[in-house]
């Protein structure tokens, strides 16, 4: 086989015929490698759609409170209007990065930002939570194929060995998407003049902006017409087995309880889903997930750390906003400042760790101490209460930021790295779809348990009749008595500090996970250039 570490001596001549740009006909054409340029102007449109995808997860963040007094809701309701987004973005992912093997990738992203301009404007003007969640569920659908694509496209443009570059500015956009959602979104709340419902229009016209750009300036190889079928009855049961795991993860501890005929219905229910969802991956023609990947060892364990990984950046920040707001008392936008730390610690480790391994090309090392110290991170967050001090919740914040960031973006790097060039779609958005799922997981299982651990403690603290014998509503601290303030906030620190000794030894077992992965060097070919040689080898090879 034709060795995939050493570029070609002439790389000009496997020349690509690319998708015309009305903008500019005389980009259209033949052409080889993109220059530096080129990939800039181009990756400046992806990071633009891929921060407001992401923003949309955490923007609300800190307006929920706000929104859950307004539209009324329970802390169930809280955790809902969370997790359908996520849930949305996270069964869909598959489908988008298979499409994006078989179908032009520029009009998919541009397919996806305009869904999810269509599910922010409807949140927006949304005049009930049941609406609301119809338009977060929409929003999720566009941003799960902004997430896919974005870095989809990015490794059919540039090679493994300069890709920590890049990947490092994308994982520092995600991350500060993640993290400076809540800050935004604070400070839209308490804009007197704006309001929560700028949370969701707010990221309109930066969709616009990204669809107008990336028109302009994504030139990809046009992907060649051929008869191809997508696996819907496979993409239907892998959809159906992620919800129904999920939706029971929301519900148990509330409405009935773990160890309940309830709980043994929706687990078997969704792993029968999965495992049919197997047995069809397995015979059909174009799967969403070819079962073939996970014959790498990197791409399997990966794929494990990827789903911790979301478990931490997406369970842990959703609800220490909610702790900053009720637990300490701060008002929406001084929590949104108080996620700084955490954005600054991803931010820096994650742009540091890409420079160093596209100058070195060692990536393994990141992975491993990103690991250690995301787990560290948790279990210095284990530890907060109604009284943590801000400097000292701030340090344990930059742990874990410190961590998420140097783990995020290259675990994907390393199994784009593992993986034939014709398969990049599907792994990536393989890795993408399991780290949304364990966000969307740890959305629900820790809001399960930050409901049931509130409820109860009032319970002990008031009584049954505190909670009305259900989930304790989200407290609107405004109408509260000083003396029951005091509790709340004793409460609601407490109960957040047991949601990070849960997620502790959850992300111990991403320590494990990444200290089984097979370091390999990095290829010095970009996608597009993989895939043409993979091509003519396999043309070359006679036919029987």
């Amino acid at each position: 086989m034709t060795s995939l570490t050493t570029p070609p001596e002439h790389p000009q001549q496997e020349a690509h015929p690319f998708e015309p740009d009305p903008e500019n006909p005389a980009a259209a054409g033949p052409a080889g490698k993109m220059s530096q340029r080129e990939i800039i102007q181009a990756l400046a449109g992806l990071m633009l759609g891929m921060f407001v995808a992401i923003l949309a997860s955490t923007i609300v963040s800190n307006a929920l409170p706000r929104i859950i007094a307004d539209l009324g809701g329970s802390q169930s309701v809280y955790t809902w209007i969370v997790t359908t987004e996520l849930l949305s973005m996270t069964a869909t992912v598959p489908l988008w990065g298979k499409m994006a093997d078989l179908y032009s990738k520029k009009l998919l992203i541009q397919l996806s930002l305009s869904l999810f301009v269509v599910g922010s404007l409807v949140a927006g003007f949304t005049p009930n939570v049941g609406v609301l969640i119809l338009s977060r569920v929409v929003q999720g659908v566009g941003g799960g194929g902004m997430s896919a694509l974005a870095l989809i496209v990015m490794a059919a443009m540039v090679p493994p060995r300069e890709l920590g570059r890049y990947s490092g500015l994308f994982g520092a956009v995600f991350g500060v998407a993640t993290i400076a959602g809540p800050l935004i979104g604070g400070v839209l709340v308490d804009t007197s003049w704006l309001g929560w419902r700028w949370c969701f229009f707010i990221g309109v016209p930066f969709s616009l902006a990204a669809i107008a750009l990336l028109q302009r300036t994504l030139r990809l190889p046009a992907t060649p017409r051929k008869q191809v079928t997508i696996d819907w009855l496979g993409a239907v049961l892998i959809t159906g087995g992620v919800c129904d795991l999920l939706i029971w993860s929301t519900l148990a501890g509330n409405h009935f309880a773990w160890a309940s005929w309830q709980s043994a219905a929706f687990v078997v229910g969704g792993l029968l889903l999965l495992t049919l969802a197997v047995y069809v991956e397995s015979r059909a023609k174009e799967p969403i997930i070819p079962l073939s990947i996970f014959r790498s060892r990197t791409v399997s364990l990966t794929v494990v750390a990827s789903m911790l990984v979301g478990l931490a950046i997406f369970g842990g920040t959703v609800f220490l906003s909610q702790y900053f707001q009720i637990s300490l008392g701060k008002s929406p936008t001084v929590a949104g400042l108080m996620s700084l730390p955490l954005i600054f610690g991803l931010l820096v480790s994650s742009t540091v760790a890409g420079q160093l391994i596209t100058k070195y090309g060692r990536w393994k090392a990141y992975l491993v101490a990103g690991s250690i110290v995301m787990t560290v991170g948790m279990l210095l967050l284990s530890t907060i209460d109604a009284h943590t001090s801000v400097l000292r919740l701030s340090l344990y914040m930059a742990v874990l930021g410190v961590g998420v960031g140097m783990l995020m973006q290259n675990l994907i790097l390393a199994a784009q790295n593992d993986v034939p060039a014709q398969e990049l779609g599907v792994t990536t958005s393989s890795l993408t779809f399991f780290r949304s799922m364990g966000g969307a997981i740890g959305v629900s299982a820790l809001g399960a348990v930050l409901a049931s651990r509130v409820t109860s403690l009032l319970a002990e603290k008031f009584g049954p009749a505190a909670t009305g014998g259900g989930t304790a509503k989200v407290p609107d601290l405004k109408t509260l008595p000083p003396e029951v303030l005091a509790v709340v906030r004793t409460v609601y620190g407490e109960a957040t500090a047991d949601l990070f000794l849960v997620a502790a030894p959850i992300a111990l077992l991403a320590v494990i996970a990444v200290l089984f992965i097979k370091e390999k060097p990095l290829q010095t070919l970009s996608g597009d250039e993989r895939r043409a040689q993979e091509d003519a080898a396999a043309a070359a090879v006679p036919r029987p």
